[in-house]
């Protein structure tokens, strides 16, 4: 049954428009937050709820970098949301630059 609840948990974090936006714009690598706010072209909050709804369904991974946190797809995928992952086409994003990488120390 657990497999079912994981593959319920993973479908749902992916039915959504601006979700599968940020999988599109993490299919070139790690991305911080910031970055994303524009793509969504929503506040950082709701931009950080939303990738938190992928990260609980294991779809990406969190790493904090000062005060900011960047995100990047985690590698192993199951092959459904790998599917859907490669159907995507990816979105190229102008970076923050110093913004978020002028931060000292990585946690």
């Amino acid at each position: 049954m657990g497999s079912l609840t994981q593959m319920e948990k993973q479908l749902k974090a992916i039915s959504d428009a601006n979700r599968l936006k940020l999988l599109a714009c993490l299919k070139r690598g790690e991305v911080c937050v910031c970055d994303l706010v524009d793509v969504l072209q929503v506040s950082q909050p709701a931009v950080s709820q939303q990738l938190r709804k992928l990260k609980e369904a294991g779809i990406i991974l969190e790493r904090k970098k000062g005060t900011w946190k960047h995100y990047r797809l985690n590698e192993k995928q199951s092959p459904y949301i790998q599917a859907v992952l490669d159907a995507l086409e990816p979105i190229t994003l102008q970076q923050c630059g110093s913004t978020c990488t002028s931060n000292e120390g990585d946690n």
